[in-house]
């Protein structure tokens, strides 16, 4: 399921409180080290919940982490561009009552790679069902 970076945050009723500027050139992807992980935590306060890291690279970014679910739950993620644009969304598959490994490569194909990921927990049809956390790109 797509979706625009509008819908994501009017969705999960976030207001970007991160300034979005355009991002630097960067060194080749098979020549990037990657960024300082991105710690990653977003709740339902029933029970389910998301943690893990972003690894940032050149041109995609890495989730490493779990999902718990209390019901059935799954996550959304998708990296953005400076310009609030959608570079590429991933889902989980649903899980139910479990504590679960949800890895996922989240593409950022543009020069500089993705400005900001929004990670959401969704419902089994993959409705938000809490505030997404949104996590700026380090510097």
């Amino acid at each position: 399921m797509r979706r625009s970076a509008l819908t994501l945050f009017t969705a999960a009723g976030l207001a970007l409180s991160v300034p979005l500027t355009a991002p630097a050139v960067a060194a080749p992807e098979a020549t990037a080290a990657a960024l300082p992980p991105t710690a990653v935590y977003v709740s339902d306060g029933a029970g389910s919940s998301i943690k893990g890291t972003l690894t940032w690279y050149n041109r995609s970014a890495v989730f490493t982490g779990t999902l718990k679910s209390v019901g059935c739950r799954r996550v959304w993620y998708s990296v953005f561009d400076g310009y609030a644009n959608p570079l590429g969304a991933r889902s989980s598959s649903t899980h139910c009552n479990t504590v679960t490994s949800v890895p996922a490569t989240l593409p950022a194909d543009v020069v500089g790679g993705g400005s900001y990921a929004g990670v959401c927990l969704d419902d089994a049809n993959g409705k938000p069902i809490t505030s997404c956390g949104v996590y700026p790109r380090p510097h």
